[in-house]
């Protein structure tokens, strides 16, 4: 193997990549999302090339990872193409319903209070682009962010369990 080669394949990444089937590849980013990629990688016989290829994937979830996942999956895809990974698309996380159905429940809750957009993210601290990218369901936030969103709101954060 030749020793750029091997330095490259000895890099550690935090993200995990499985070819599943002879159409998809998974990838488990650093904060536990699954992410579903379609890509003909299984039909290729050698190995070694699957298991660069799946080094390869690993590494560009890595250095593209973000809370921001609409960002973060353009840059990828983009990177598979600079990279000629054989890739026909990556899917939204198993985390986009939830994001979704949060920020959806937070607009309803600052519109119900007859509050701006801009006026929310002055009040919590938050970039304005960031908290709409929140009510879209494109960023993926953190609970002191969500508590900070709350407060202002007049609303508290709870578990509840999912619906069947």
């Amino acid at each position: 193997m030749d020793k750029n080669l091997k330095k490259f394949m000895d890099t550690p990444t935090k993200s995990r990549a499985q070819i599943l089937n002879e159409h998809e590849v998974e990838v488990q980013t650093p904060d536990g999302e699954i992410f579903t990629m379609w890509s003909d990688l299984a039909k290729y016989d050698s190995d070694e090339y699957n298991n660069y290829v799946l080094h390869l994937i690993e590494f560009i979830f890595d250095r593209n990872f973000s809370d921001d996942k609409e960002k973060m999956i353009n840059r990828i895809s983009w990177e598979f193409m600079r990279n000629a990974v054989p890739s026909m698309g990556v899917g939204h996380g198993n985390r986009q319903g939830e994001r979704e159905r949060i920020g959806k429940r937070i607009k309803e809750l600052r519109e119900a209070k007859k509050m701006e957009a801009r006026d929310l993210a002055i009040l919590t601290g938050i970039d304005a682009a960031n908290l709409s990218r929140i009510e879209q369901g494109k960023y993926s936030t953190g609970i002191d962010i969500l508590s900070r969103i709350a407060i202002v709101l007049n609303a508290h954060l709870d578990l509840i369990p999912n619906e069947q």
